[in-house]
Parts: C-alpha cells; structure tokens; sequence
C-alpha cells in the first residue's frame, strides 16, 4: 500500500448523523409530492418534441430584413438597462451608508431600513413591470423604473455588507481626532469600497441587460414587446433573428462587464 492510500485510509471519518438521512427522505418525498401535485411527466416533453425542433428549424433560418426593425429596439433595451442600473445604483450608494452598523449606530434606524430594504428585494421585477405599467402606461419608462428598483435591491444588499467589512482603523482615526460623519466617509470609508461598488453596479447591468429583455413582454419597453409579437403570430424567422441579435449583444456585455470586473477587484 503507498503511502497517499494509507494517508487516504486514515483520514477522520464524520460519525453517521441521524438527522441527514431524516432531511433526505423529506426532500425525497417532497420531489415526488411535488410532482404529484404538479402533475409533471417528462414524457410530455418527448411528446412534442417534433413540435419543439420544427420550431426550432424555422429560427434557425432568421429573417436578416428584419435586422433593421431590430436594432433600434435593441438600442432602447440596453438604454434601459443604463438608465436602471445607474438610478438603482445611485439610491442604493446612499441607502447602504445608513443601513451600515459601523456608520450609523442607531440599531433602531438601521434595523427599519433593512426591513424595508428587504421588502423591496422580495418583489420579482416581472411584478415591478406590471406594477409601474400600471401606474407610468406602456413604454421604457415602466421599465427603466422596474430596473431601477430591481437594481436597488440587488447593489444595496452586496454593498452594505461590503461596508461593513472594511478596516475599523481609518474609521477609528479620523473619529479620535473630530472629524465629522461625512469626513469619515469620504476619507475612510469610500477608498475602501469604490472598487467594490464599481464592481456591484457592473453585475448590476448584466443582470439588467437580460432582464430588460423580458420586461417587454408585459409592455415595459424594449425588445421584449416585439419578441412577443412575433411569437403571438407564429412567425418564427423573426423570433429567431431577435433571439440571435440578443444572445451577441449579452455575451458581448457580460464578457465585457466581467473582464471589467475582474481589472477592478485586481
């Protein structure tokens, strides 16, 4: 026997716990109940599975003519998700700052505006959509609020932990000599967390860039609306130069985003 397989043979071995094989047979039995309940067959799938390549074929053959109704449409999308993400992030820099316990003290005034941060992060941004279409009309500006919204909950949570993991040194200096709150942010606080609020946003915007695609679909603007049509009327060629179209534009942004990202946290 080498001696990695009797190192092997001698690793501590984890006593059996009772408790998992119990949580085991709960997720088990959870699956299935669920699939009772849902009445879920994969078999369903392989069903229309001829239906599913036909459709398949026919994007696969885009109509390239309609490149140049796309393009605008795209445009608008990605403006969306800019003008989102850059209000979202905008409100959550200065939201973080109070719901930060090494900034302000007040657990009381911190503690309401975590609830209310975590309010708003429950809410899905399809519903967001629905919600400002209901209130702003049809059109970007539904959805660039939803993105708005949907990019507060989403920078907010990461940047606010992020504060509240800095150095204490730097804050702890610039109290013992006076320095006033905002002297404490701008020369201890913000050079320690730029590159990582810099980074959130750019998340932010991927993120936003795919979602904004489907906020069409319930009117909030962009090229979703028009995916949504052409897929109402079966005319799959155009689906497919639209799918085409934003698949090269995420990839693009998100490779962009992350080498961005990742020159940042270097």
């Amino acid at each position: 026997m080498s001696k990695t397989d009797h190192d092997l043979m001698n690793l501590p071995k984890k006593k059996f716990n009772f408790m998992n094989l119990v949580w085991l047979v709960i997720l088990v039995a959870g699956l299935f109940v669920s699939i009772n309940e849902t009445n879920t067959h994969i078999s369903v799938l392989f069903e229309n599975f001829s239906q599913f390549a036909d459709i398949f074929v026919q994007m696969l053959n885009p109509d390239w003519s309609y490149l140049s109704a796309v393009i605008p449409l795209l445009l608008e999308t990605i403006k969306m998700a800019v003008l989102g993400t850059a209000i979202g992030s905008i409100i959550a820099f200065i939201y973080s700052l109070f719901i930060a316990r090494n900034i302000v003290k007040n657990k009381a005034v911190t503690g309401i505006l975590r609830f209310i941060m975590n309010i708003v992060r429950t809410v899905p941004d399809l519903l967001l959509g629905a919600i400002f279409v209901a209130i702003v009309g049809i059109g970007p500006v539904a959805g660039i609020l939803a993105l708005a919204v949907f990019t507060f909950g989403v920078v907010v949570k990461l940047f606010y932990e992020a504060i509240e993991t800095i150095d204490p040194g730097p804050i702890e200096a610039l109290t013992a000599v006076g320095a006033n709150k905002l002297q404490i942010i701008w020369f201890a606080v913000l050079p320690q967390i730029m590159t990582y609020f810099i980074s959130y946003v750019l998340y932010a915007f991927e993120i936003n860039v795919r979602a904004s695609t489907v906020l069409g679909y319930i009117g909030a603007g962009g090229i979703g609306l028009y995916l949504q049509q052409t897929l109402q009327v079966f005319d799959y060629a155009k689906t497919g130069t639209i799918i085409i179209v934003i698949i090269i534009v995420v990839v693009i942004i998100d490779y962009i985003s992350s080498k961005s990202r990742e020159a940042l946290m270097r």
